[in-house]
């Protein structure tokens, strides 16, 4: 695929979000920034969360997934609208009762300042690995289809990224993500459609035909329940799928503000609602196109990718040797690059803005009234911004496995103390040693650690997935409970 081709399809897509961003800039202010004045419509911000959501994994990593696990991953997202609902109904309307801007400030109320750090911290290291992981796979594309051409290191592909997306969010905030993401969803599933259309196209399928041979296809299979070990097995995907949306979603602020950015909660809960609903088939649709992929390269006699993430890339891309033109096209290659940039930024700039947010009100503590606001959020902006770049080049170096399951084997030890917390906090009325909240919540992933590397032969067997998030926030559950002001004064009336 040619480069300027490439480069001209980057110009035309960020000068459309430019255009966006300086039409939302107008007359912006802090709660801009931070929440957009509580203006936003509950459908746009429901179309923006499922760009969010979608991400450069999903639209890379998913496909790619039936290779190895087949449908299995539906089993999950049907886990995650079980989590959708219970964000909708208990977290939601606790965030809005206490009219917060950073939603780990329900920490500091319930338990005490150690424990609203605590939960900073980790929201912050979680969603930095986490974006870094979505944005490695736009970065690693972008490399191979542009700047490998001119030579231009990996390091230079990455600044170049996160320097974009720092200038059309450093103003607006979240008032310009929500709208920036609506668009780029739209591009996002509109593009994921035609792909499948110009693939089935290719290989004489019709609609109807195209359905039957998905169906029919071995790699098709959703249903896991014959075997409780395997990482497939239906229970353990369900529920990791439940709580990782409780976490992921309901207690990240990247998520959450664009939620708190609706008019009141009845409008809040009907784009959760409406979110929720949408993510079922969408996922259904880009697995469908795993199917087709691994069709077309058999029918082409491509060699498929050992490793999975490359199985799109590899034929969107890939270059015909018979013929010397792209196999499916120019079409399918502009529109390759157009999904994974719109996939990639849409979850990248809300995050880059939820971290600067979050480290802005938890951690520096600036009030909306310090006069030297703007500058010193200009400053956090900025330093979030390379720090997600370095991540970025360190995660090339390390990442040996397919991108999803990193982001929620990450997601397992990062989120996990803080499904912990607010479950105690919401589910008990127990007080605790504040000041040792942090211990229990850092030494928790630790354990868990421990427990899965050994859980083969400890618990006969049995082998952790993505369910270890569960452990991991019930290990923080019981630490808290022992640290409970109750607990220890029955233990020093005994003593």
């Amino acid at each position: 695929m040619s480069p300027t081709l490439v480069l001209t399809v980057i110009i035309i897509y960020f000068a459309v979000l430019f255009l966006i961003s300086y039409l939302t800039t107008r007359k912006v202010d802090s709660q801009s920034f931070y929440l957009g004045n509580r203006r936003s419509p509950w459908y746009i911000v429901a179309i923006a969360m499922v760009g969010t959501s979608i991400s450069g994994v999903t639209f890379v990593s998913v496909p790619g997934y039936v290779l190895t696990d087949q449908f299995s991953y539906l089993q999950m997202v049907m886990g995650f609208l079980l989590g959708y609902f219970v964000v909708a109904n208990v977290l939601l309307p606790l965030y809005y009762k206490l009219n917060l801007t950073s939603i780990y400030g329900y920490l500091k109320q319930r338990f005490g300042f150690s424990s609203y750090k605590t939960g900073a911290i980790f929201f912050l290291i979680s969603r930095t690995l986490g974006s870094a992981f979505r944005l490695y796979i736009v970065a690693i594309v972008l490399q191979k289809a542009l700047f490998d051409a001119w030579n231009i290191p990996f390091a230079v592909t990455v600044g170049v990224t996160i320097f974009l997306i720092f200038l059309y969010t450093r103003k607006g905030g979240i008032k310009t993500v929500i709208w920036t993401d609506t668009v780029q969803t739209l591009v996002l599933v509109g593009t994921v459609v035609l792909c499948i259309y110009q693939i089935a196209d290719s290989m004489n399928l019709s609609f109807a035909g195209m359905v039957k041979s998905i169906s029919e296809s071995d790699l098709s299979r959703i249903w896991f329940f014959d075997n409780w070990q395997d990482s497939r097995y239906f229970f353990k995907q369900f529920l990791a799928g439940a709580f990782t949306t409780i976490t992921m979603t309901g207690l990240d602020q990247d998520m959450m503000q664009k939620n708190l950015s609706c008019r009141s909660l009845k409008d809040a809960k009907k784009n959760m609602y409406s979110y929720s609903i949408a993510f079922l088939p969408i996922n259904l649709i880009f697995l469908s196109l795993g199917v087709l992929l691994v069709m077309f390269a058999q029918q082409h006699g491509i060699l498929v990718p050992s490793h999975t993430d490359d199985l799109f890339p590899t034929i969107a891309t890939g270059i015909n040797p018979a013929t010397g033109e792209l196999y499916l096209g120019t079409l399918v290659g502009v529109l390759f690059i157009l999904g994974i940039i719109s996939a990639a930024y849409s979850s990248a700039d809300s995050a880059l803005t939820a971290l600067t947010t979050s480290f802005t009100v938890d951690i520096l503590g600036i009030k909306n009234d310090d006069p030297d606001l703007q500058r010193k959020r200009t400053f956090v902006h900025i330093g979030i911004a390379i720090m997600l770049g370095v991540v970025i080049v360190l995660f090339r170096v390390i990442n040996n496995e397919s991108v999803i399951k990193s982001i929620y084997t990450v997601a397992g030890y990062t989120y996990g103390p803080l499904l912990g917390l607010f479950a105690f906090g919401m589910f008990t009325k127990l007080k605790v040693r504040d000041r040792f909240v942090p211990v229990v919540a850092f030494l928790s992933p630790i354990l868990c650690y421990v427990i899965s590397a050994n859980s083969e032969k400890l618990l006969w067997g049995y082998k952790f997935g993505f369910e270890i998030l569960i452990l991991n926030g019930l290990i923080t559950f019981i630490g808290l409970l022992l640290l409970s002001k109750k607990q220890t004064d029955k233990m020093e009336a005994t003593s």
